[in-house]
């Protein structure tokens, strides 16, 4: 074989070499792909989570995802817009049922436009309005941050931006709502491969929330899954279909009938959100009184919580970090007027931890609330994690104790608040023992042999949510009988997180596929310290420019030297 053969023979080898390798790495084997990739980023942004992943290798129909984030945009919304489509790819690189397309709402005829805005907005999508900055002048820009994801007939809104937050960077916000992409997908996707809708019930019988104080709730959760109310009365035991139990501020006590009831149902794996005011008191009572003494309520469920590792102490928090009430200050004519005051028993209870349920929200709004004590012992492993605690600059109030609002027109003195991490969330998970463990009455024995169920000393792995104040859930309503939203602070004007932290806690509780866990992935934003690449400028200058040239000829010197050496030697041998 001549040498021009040879190579023919060996172009057409490496053609077809490159061509088995790129069909090889697209090829899959078993559902998964031949091909890799190595993520080796700190916080392994590009690494799915196991949940993610087992959701989506388990995927055996399509779903169709419609990002509406075609087009021209500012810089921050190009990174939302990339981070998306990367995404995306990573979840079709796991299942090629997922496919996906990038769609411009804002394309075609005005009338086009419109026709469709007016389809998304009775599905909840919402533009945003964007002044952008062009040659030609400013411009308004609508941008919908939104993907929608098809199973068939079915669909699900996903919003991917998340809520502007008042003095935080609009980088950071961004960066949160990157951080959240896989979980919300994964959710979505989730949602959508649901045969059945699971069932939260709140219950009634022990003076709860009306349900006109938790319609905001309620409507949200209506979207996801089946939502009613339970008479405790009216069962011998809490079906176990029923998914969770919301135990939404209850003012009267529960009979031991109705403890017993919810023991076992926590035994059994029964999901339990437990929303508690420890303290009779609200801005009402206050009203036209110079000062009242609030007492404790007494719902009979101190020993129930206490065999589930916590207890309720009778106190009421203060923080300096609070919201505002009006309060009169003199009268211009016939009208009183108003100003607001900082109450520091409308505590924000700021997140700051890193768990699933509370990462990236901003603060929820608490009234009246107790501090929780986390020291009592269980008899079987409980996890107990804090989800709501105080600012550092908090104090608690031992009961009896008495309220008026004239402390509130001096300045609140710091030096009073020295308290921190006053416990008022936590979720607690692990093996639950039965409070009812050698101390099971006839009667209760009676209630289950009747119905053929067998009582439980403690639960299989479970998890419950106690918040020590109830009205965490309730929604303002409006002299006219409209809901306002849940969360939202009549006086200060401004929406906080009260219904995403308990939507949030609700989909952890039920999560049994690990999917929230994707809640908690970090992307950290490394943002550039302007003032120091200012000042150092000159000498980064110097280490981009000079050194690279420097090191050019140091190697071209090295290299002639060397050469010299070579061919120097060989003509003194000849």
């Amino acid at each position: 074989m001549n040498r021009k053969t040879q190579t023919i023979v060996q172009f057409f080898l490496g053609l077809g070499l490159l061509l088995l390798v790129n069909i090889v790495a697209n090829s899959r084997m078993g559902g998964r792909p031949l091909y890799g990739a190595l993520d080796l980023t700190e916080e392994k942004r590009f690494t799915l989570t196991p949940g993610s992943e087992a959701l989506l290798e388990a995927q055996e129909d399509i779903i169709f995802v419609r990002v509406l984030l075609e087009g021209d945009f500012p810089a921050g919304f190009k990174r939302l817009q990339s981070a998306t489509r990367e995404m995306l790819e990573d979840f079709h690189a796991v299942s090629p049922y997922i496919e996906y397309e990038f769609y411009n709402p804002n394309e075609g005829s005005v009338d086009e436009i419109n026709a469709r805005r007016e389809k998304y907005k009775e599905a909840g999508i919402v533009p945003i309005n964007l002044r952008v900055k062009g040659v030609e002048g400013t411009s308004n820009k609508s941008i919908f941050p939104y993907a929608i994801f098809y199973k068939g007939e079915r669909s699900v809104v996903v919003n991917i931006l998340e809520n502007e937050i008042p003095g935080v960077p609009s980088d950071v916000i961004l960066n949160n709502a990157v951080a959240l992409l896989e979980y919300k997908f994964a959710n979505a996707i989730q949602k959508l491969n649901r045969s059945y809708r699971e069932i939260i019930a709140f219950t009634t019988g022990q003076g709860e929330l009306p349900p006109i104080r938790t319609a905001d709730l309620e409507k949200e959760l209506r979207t996801y899954y089946d939502v009613g109310r339970l008479a405790m009365d009216s069962v011998a035991v809490i079906p176990q279909d029923i998914s969770a139990l919301i135990i939404a501020k209850p003012t009267l006590p529960f009979s031991d009938k109705n403890k017993f009831k919810i023991d076992q149902y926590v035994m059994n794996g029964g999901k339990v959100m437990w929303l508690l005011d420890r303290v009779a008191v609200d801005l009402d009572s206050l009203q036209g009184r110079p000062e009242f003494y609030p007492k404790p309520y007494e719902l009979n469920i101190d020993d129930l919580l206490f065999r589930y590792g916590l207890r309720f102490n009778d106190d009421l928090v203060q923080d300096l970090r609070s919201t505002r009430i009006p309060l009169a200050t003199g009268v211009v004519g016939n009208a009183p007027q108003f100003d607001l005051f900082r109450y520091p028993y409308h505590v924000l209870a700021l997140p700051q931890s890193n768990h699933p349920i509370v990462r990236s929200l901003e603060a929820i709004n608490l009234f009246y609330p107790s501090s929780i004590d986390l020291s009592p012992r269980t008899k079987t492993p409980l996890e107990k994690t804090i989800l709501l605690m105080s600012s550092d600059a908090a104090r608690y109030q031992k009961l009896p104790v008495g309220l008026d609002f004239d402390f509130l027109r001096y300045d609140l003195d710091p030096s009073k608040f020295q308290q921190d991490s006053l416990v008022m969330g936590v979720l607690l998970e692990g093996t639950f023992p039965s409070m009812y463990e050698n101390r099971l009455t006839p009667e209760n024995l009676a209630v289950l042999e009747d119905i053929g169920v067998e009582y439980k000393s403690q639960s299989v792995p479970n998890a419950m949510i106690v918040v020590a104040d109830g009205d965490v859930v309730a929604n303002p309503v409006r002299p006219d009988g409209s809901v306002v939203p849940l969360g939202y602070n009549v006086y200060e004007k401004y929406q906080f997180s009260n219904k995403d932290f308990l939507f949030n806690a609700l989909e952890y509780l039920l999560d049994e596929g690990g999917i929230i866990q994707a809640r908690g992935k970090e992307v950290r934003l490394r943002m550039l310290n302007n003032e120091r690449a200012e000042a150092e400028a000159t000498f980064w200058r110097i280490i981009n420019i000079a050194i690279p040239v420097a090191l050019l000829l140091l190697f071209g010197l090295i290299y002639f030297l060397l050469r010299k050496r070579k061919y120097g030697a060989v003509g003194i041998e000849k």
